[in-house]
C-alpha cells in the first residue's frame, strides 16, 4: 500500500480512482489477472499522471446495499459451497468460497464509491475492479456472484439521485445480468454491444447489439458510432456507468474478437466524448469488467493515461512495469527513515555491515527477514496465497558452497516446494563485469496438473507457478540494489530462453543470431511442439543440412550502462533454419 502514497504532480484532469490492496487477491483457475489494478497504478505513477489524494479506498458493500438488487434467498444461498462453485467452475474450499465472496463485496463497494465520487465531483471516477455484470437478481454466473453495476445504481437511487441513468456496457460478453435487473425500469437504459446474447434481449429501456465473433475495429466502431449518440440524446442521462471490459482485444485469452489497442482506445474516447458532449454532461463511473491474460491491464492503462493527461502513452510490457513498481518498494526498504509502520531502516533491512555472518545473509548482505519482507511488499507472497497456499514460508541457505539459495514453500511443513533460487555474485561469467549469476531457478505448483493447454515441458515435475516475470523483476531490482552490472543465467532448454527473450540477450552475438533463426523456424508453434521438433532433429541448418541442437549459452539482463553498451555491439549474421516434416519412423508425441 505504501507505494500508492508516493506519486507525483496532480493530473491535468480531475479524475478519481478507486482501488484497494485486497483487489489483488485472486483465485486459482480464474484467468483474470488479480494485479491489473496495481499494474495500472504503477504505470500512471511512473508517468506522473496522478496524485495519491485521488485514490479512494472502498469499504465492502453492505448486505443492505446488496439486497436492493439480489433476492434474500439468493444472498442466503451464497453460504452454500456448491452454489459458489457452480458460478466459478473450479473446485473451491469453504475458505476460498468466503474469500471470493468477500472480494466481490469489496469490489462492489469500490463501484459504489466510484459512483459517489463521480456524482460528488461531477466528473469521472474509475473503479480498478468490478464490472460483475452477469449476476442476476436470483443467481450468479460466469465468475459473477454480485452485480456491482446494478447495486451501485440502486445505491444512487436510494440516496436520492433523480433523473435517468444509462449503463454503457462494452465488455465482450452480454451485460445480461444488469439488463435483467432493470428490465422493468424505464429510468435505467442498459446499452450493450457484445458477441452473443446470453439472455433474451428486451426490457422497457434497452439497446442490445450482438455482433457475433471475429469482430474487427471497423465493424465494432461503426456499430458504436451509429447507435450510442442517439441513445444518449434520447435518454438524456443524469448519470452514466461505463463497463469498459478489455476482453474484446485480439490477444485476450477468452475472447473471440480482434480489436487492437488503437481500436479499444478509440472506443473509450468515443464513449467519454459522447457523454461529455451531451447538452447536460453526466457524471460517469467506470468499471474494468472482463480482460483475461497478463496484457489486459495495458488497454485500460492507455485509456486512463489519455483521460488523465490528454495524451496517448503506450505502457511498458509486464516485466518493465513490474520492475518499476518493485523499484518503489526497494526505495521504501532502503529509506533512511522508517517507512509506514514497519519502522525498518537500511541497516535493519540490508545491513551491509563489516563482519556480517556469511551463513545468515544471502550474498553476504541480505537477511532472510529482508527477503521475506520484500517478497511480501511486492505482492509475490500474496500471489502464492491466491494459488491456495495460505502460509507461504521462506527459507535461505547462505553457506552451501553451491551458491546461496532462497526457497519458498507453500506451508510451514515445507512439503510443497514452490520456488527455489540459487545464485551467486560473479566476476567470471562476463569478462570485466560483475553480475548476479542465477545457477538454478525452479517455479512450480505441486497442486496443479498438466493439461493439453499446459503440457509438461522438459525438466518439469509439476506445472509452473505463473510467477516467472515477478521473480525476474525482483532479481533485476536486487541487481540494482547490489550495484552489479546485470543478471546472467544459462537457459538449459529452448523454452526458457524464449520466455526471457524480450529482456535478456545472449552475450555472444553469434548465439543471439542462432537463437533468432531458431525462433523464426518454429514461429507460430506452441512451445511444447517446438521443443518436440528440436528433440526430433527436425530443425535443420539450411546451409549445412545438419539438425540444430540447443546448447545452454550465457544470457544476460543488463542493468549497468556499460553492459548495455557491450550488448549493443555489432550483430552477427543470422543463419537460415527450416522445419522439416516428421520423417518415416520418427516417434509421434
Amino acid at each position: 500500500m505504501s507505494w500508492l502514497r508516493r506519486f507525483g504532480r496532480p493530473a491535468r484532469r480531475s479524475v478519481d480512482l478507486v482501488h484497494h490492496p485486497e483487489y489483488a487477491r485472486g483465485l486459482a483457475g480464474v484467468p483474470l489477472d488479480p494485479r491489473r489494478g496495481e499494474r495500472i497504478l504503477a504505470f500512471l505513477a511512473s508517468q506522473r499522471l496522478m496524485r495519491s489524494s485521488a485514490i479512494g479506498q472502498p469499504l465492502s458493500a453492505s448486505l443492505e446495499a446488496v439486497l436492493r438488487v439480489h433476492t434474500p434467498a439468493y444472498v442466503e444461498s451464497l453460504d452454500d459451497l456448491e452454489v459458489v462453485r457452480r458460478v466459478f467452475g473450479v473446485a473451491l474450499t469453504d475458505e476460498q468460497r468466503q474469500a471470493v465472496l468477500d472480494h466481490q463485496r469489496l469490489t462492489t463497494g469500490g463501484t459504489i464509491l466510484a459512483a459517489r465520487l463521480a456524482r460528488r465531483h461531477g466528473g469521472v471516477a474509475v473503479n480498478l475492479g468490478g464490472g460483475l455484470h452477469h449476476a442476476l437478481p436470483d443467481r450468479g454466473m460466469a465468475f459473477c456472484l454480485l452485480n456491482d453495476v446494478a447495486i451501485a445504481v440502486a445505491h444512487l437511487r436510494h440516496y436520492g439521485l433523480p433523473g435517468p441513468i444509462l449503463v454503457i456496457d462494452l465488455d465482450l460478453h452480454d451485460g445480461n445480468g444488469t439488463r435483467a435487473v432493470f428490465a422493468a425500469d424505464e429510468s435505467v437504459h442498459t446499452y450493450s454491444i457484445h458477441n452473443q446474447d446470453w439472455e433474451p434481449a428486451g426490457g422497457v429501456a434497452s439497446t442490445s447489439l450482438a455482433l457475433g465473433g471475429s469482430v474487427s475495429d471497423r465493424v465494432f466502431l461503426d456499430a458504436l458510432r451509429a447507435s450510442l449518440p442517439a441513445v444518449v440524446a434520447a435518454h438524456a442521462p443524469a448519470f452514466v456507468v461505463y463497463v469498459a471490459g478489455t476482453d474484446s482485444a485480439a490477444d485476450d485469452r477468452l475472447g473471440d474478437w480482434a480489436l487492437t489497442a488503437d481500436g479499444l482506445l478509440a472506443r473509450d474516447q468515443f464513449v467519454v466524448e459522447t457523454v461529455r458532449g451531451a447538452r447536460d454532461p453526466a457524471p460517469m463511473a467506470v468499471v474494468l469488467a472482463g480482460g483475461y491474460g497478463r496484457r489486459s491491464w495495458r488497454y485500460t492503462a492507455r485509456f486512463l493515461a489519455w483521460l488523465l493527461g490528454d495524451r496517448v502513452v503506450d505502457p511498458p510490457d509486464d516485466l518493465d512495469a513490474m520492475v518499476e513498481r518493485f523499484r518503489a518498494e526497494r526505495r521504501a526498504l532502503l529509506a533512511p527513515e522508517p517507512v509506514d509502520d514497519w519502522g525498518l531502516t537500511e541497516e535493519d533491512m540490508y545491513a551491509v555491515a563489516p563482519g556480517s555472518a556469511r551463513g545468515t545473509r544471502v550474498l553476504g548482505s541480505i537477511s532472510k527477514h529482508a527477503i521475506e519482507l520484500s517478497l511480501e511488499r511486492i505482492g509475490l507472497l500474496d500471489a502464492v496465497r491466491s494459488r491456495g497456499f495460505r502460509r507461504p514460508t521462506v527459507a535461505i541457505d547462505a553457506n552451501s558452497g553451491l551458491g546461496d539459495t532462497i526457497r519458498v514453500y507453500g506451508e510451514p511443513d515445507r512439503v510443497h516446494l514452490l520456488l527455489e533460487l540459487r545464485m551467486n555474485r560473479s566476476a567470471r561469467q562476463v569478462p570485466g563485469m560483475d553480475v548476479l549469476y542465477v545457477e538454478w531457478l525452479l517455479l512450480q505448483n505441486p497442486r496443479a496438473e498438466f493439461t493439453d493447454a499446459m503440457p509438461q515441458l522438459p525438466g518439469q515435475s509439476h506445472p509452473g507457478l505463473g510467477l516467472l516475470r515477478e521473480v525476474i523483476a525482483w532479481l533485476v531490482v536486487l541487481c540494482e540494489t547490489l550495484g552489479v552490472d546485470g543478471m546472467a543465467f544459462r537457459p538449459s532448454d529452448f523454452y526458457m530462453a524464449v520466455l526471457g527473450r524480450h529482456h535478456m540477450r545472449f552475450i555472444d552475438p553469434a548465439v543471439q543470431a542462432r537463437f533468432a533463426a531458431l525462433r523464426t523456424a518454429v514461429d507460430g508453434m506452441p512451445l511444447s511442439d517446438a521443443m518436440q521438433a528440436l528433440a526430433q532433429g527436425r530443425v535443420v541448418d539450411q546451409a549445412t543440412g545438419a539438425p540444430v541442437s540447443w546448447t545452454g549459452e550465457l544470457q544476460v539482463y543488463p542493468v549497468s550502462d556499460r553492459l548495455r553498451a557491450q550488448l549493443a555491439g555489432p550483430a552477427a549474421d543470422v543463419p537460415v533454419y527450416h522445419l522439416e516434416a516428421r520423417r518415416p519412423g520418427m516417434p509421434a508425441r
